[in-house]
């Protein structure tokens, strides 16, 4: 699904990817992505491997637990499942991101939204999937995302909620490769999570 304004051009030395697409790519220790939400309220999954070994991924778990918070922002580090950072966010404009819900997959459409329900939808797990894949990466090793500009909010029962991501035209993220990295991203395929409407998603690779 694409909007009016998905018809501007990125900034030079940015990569633009269409809606509800992703990629995949090696980020070296010490490079940056950074990724802008180019026409505002747009979700960017982010997920990463340690490129020397896959048993090492990105955890939710480990990074909550050491942070002792569920919102990450510049200066944060961001934790494998082995307790080593893995990432360092240095740049961040939005201010509210998610780290709990995963990457949103032909059974969420299937089991949340009755509307899909037997439907083929794009979803986040397969363009992670299909960007991961030329590493050897394989679909069970992908776990819980970052998931850049993603507005999500609890209940004083615990409940969560989704809301349209805080996020304006041109805001940024940016994390640095704490170690050489196999990354995967996207612009979200859930059109609840980008408030209505799934639009592209810039990124930059820098040293």
């Amino acid at each position: 699904m694409t909007s009016a304004a998905s018809t501007s051009s990125p900034a030079d030395g940015f990569t633009r990817m269409a809606p509800q697409t992703g990629t995949g790519f090696l980020l070296r220790a010490g490079q940056v992505l950074t990724v802008v939400d180019p026409t505002g309220v747009q979700v960017s999954d982010f997920f990463a491997f340690s490129a020397e070994d896959h048993g090492e991924w990105l955890s939710s778990g480990r990074t909550i637990d050491y942070g002792n918070k569920v919102y990450f922002t510049t200066g944060d580090l961001l934790y494998s499942n082995r307790s080593r950072p893995m990432a360092t966010i240095v740049e961040d404009t939005c201010g509210r991101h998610d780290f709990l819900l995963t990457p949103c997959s032909q059974q969420t459409f299937d089991l949340l939204y009755p509307e899909f329900e037997g439907a083929y939808h794009p979803s986040c797990f397969e363009n992670l999937c299909l960007g991961l894949e030329q590493f050897g990466v394989e679909p069970d090793e992908i776990s819980t995302t970052l998931n850049i500009f993603m507005n999500v909010w609890t209940d004083e029962t615990g409940e969560l909620h989704i809301d349209p991501p805080t996020s304006k035209a041109g805001d940024r993220f940016a994390v640095r490769a704490e170690m050489d990295l196999h990354v995967g991203l996207t612009a979200c395929s859930a059109e609840k999570s980008n408030g209505g409407v799934c639009k592209p998603i810039d990124y930059a690779i820098s040293d």
